[in-house]
């Protein structure tokens, strides 16, 4: 990650974390933590039956559903960046996250007019539009709230409610599809309700984050506030080069955990009703596993932690690949992995970015680096799509974990050898 500078090393994720017993986080994470947990049902009621209502249901082809795949990661990359720059630019992080929730919960109504392929992937482009554009201001209000040695317990406390609510959409997903028969627009019809609640939540207990205290006393009182500099700018900042290179090295070889539900389906010749329960799997780990590993990442190094999870990942993979029979150990291990992925990834990376930011650029460094990642999860998707269209998934996950391997080990060997100074 070319956090090799001592101060740049210790601030993202080498400083000790403070001893004692545990504190209770701020309340602005935990209502944040709150509006991801019912977001996130509503959410996640929709991804746990889209893989098979896309390909299933409506015919799409694996390429086009890794093309699809894809623009869930990177296709909001300009509106992470916009809602960024806008955010700092106003100081209403409350506000333009609030705006990303409410487009994403109109989204869902929208999923009930539509019925072709690509009319569902442009509602879902722009549901993503609206994840891209609350993501930053999100977390920058999460990363504002605490001190920079407790960045992983906080975010890992608000990843942990998110995942609950992760965990609760695949379980409404499955009752609404055992109760009814091709049940897809009653689950549309209930993540619909569902997103509306989370706006209402954010708008009622979400408080804005306080203006940074960065001006001199001396200042004067009407002084202009200086706009965000340019992203170049940015990226000078120590660290923040090194994470965004990390983040989208890595993230070209991350396959979809849609794309690994896919594959333990068809290993286990799961029938379609139970489908929704294998993300169930893997939230349950998550949430257990956030809080955890978020401190532990306070205290080992949120470097390696990062690094760990792709590792992780790459297991999840080489188990899918291996001959083992498939049943439970297969299935446990390919979730639990999963799993432990996305609690040593998500909100360590935040964790690990947000003491490198100044207050007042906080957001649009964070939408810098979720756009790096995003971009290369895009890019990663459509090879993989690719791959599985011309030679089959087996050969498709196969170069992918290959992929994923290299990138490890080069990011390990390079990123603790190139110093970044300060600018």
């Amino acid at each position: 990650m070319y956090l090799s500078t001592s101060r740049a090393s210790d601030i993202a994720g080498n400083t000790p974390a403070p001893k004692g017993p545990v504190r209770a986080v701020p309340g602005t994470v935990f209502a944040l933590g709150l509006v991801s947990l019912v977001t996130d049902v509503s959410a996640e009621m929709v991804t746990a039956v889209l893989p098979l209502y896309l390909m299933a249901g409506l015919g799409m082809s694996p390429l086009a559903f890794g093309a699809l795949d894809g623009l869930h990661q990177g296709a909001t990359a300009v509106l992470r960046l916009a809602g960024g720059r806008i955010a700092d630019r106003t100081r209403r992080h409350k506000l333009v996250a609030g705006t990303g929730y409410a487009l994403s919960a109109g989204c869902k109504a929208a999923l009930l007019a539509v019925t072709t392929p690509w009319s569902v992937a442009a509602v879902l482009a722009a549901d993503r539009t609206g994840k891209g554009l609350r993501t930053a201001p999100r977390d920058a209000l999460i990363s504002l709230s605490v001190p920079p040695g407790e960045q992983g317990r906080a975010f890992g406390v608000h990843r942990a409610m998110d995942t609950a609510g992760a965990l609760l959409g695949p379980l409404a997903a499955f009752g609404v599809l055992w109760v009814a028969v091709d049940g897809y627009e009653a689950v549309f019809t209930v993540s619909c309700c569902v997103a509306v609640l989370g706006v209402v939540l954010l708008a009622l207990f979400v408080r804005e984050a306080p203006p940074p205290a960065t001006a001199p006393a001396a200042a004067p009182a009407r002084a202009a506030r200086p706009a965000p500099p340019p992203v170049r700018t940015l990226l000078r900042l120590p660290g923040l080069r090194g994470l965004c290179l990390t983040a989208a090295v890595l993230g070209l070889f991350t396959v979809g955990d849609a794309f690994l539900y896919l594959l333990l389906q068809r290993r286990l010749d799961l029938p379609a009703a139970y489908f929704p329960l294998l993300p169930v799997g893997t939230a349950a780990v998550f949430l257990l596993a956030a809080l955890p590993v978020g401190r532990l990442a306070d205290r080992l190094g949120r470097r390696r932690v990062f690094l760990g999870g792709h590792v992780l990942l790459l297991g999840a993979a080489l188990l899918l690949l291996a001959p083992v029979p498939a049943g439970a150990p297969l299935v446990f291990g390919v979730l639990a992995a999963l799993g432990l992925f996305y609690a040593a990834t998500d909100g360590v990376l935040m964790a690990a970015a947000g003491p490198l930011l100044p207050a007042g650029l906080r957001t649009t460094g964070l939408a810098v680096l979720q756009t790096a990642q995003a971009l290369a999860r895009f890019a990663g998707s459509l090879l993989f799509g690719s791959a599985w269209t011309l030679w089959g998934p087996g050969v498709a996950l196969g170069l992918a974990a290959t992929g994923l391997l290299l990138s490890l080990v080069a990011v390990a060997v390079f990123g603790g050898t190139r110093a970044e100074r300060p600018s």
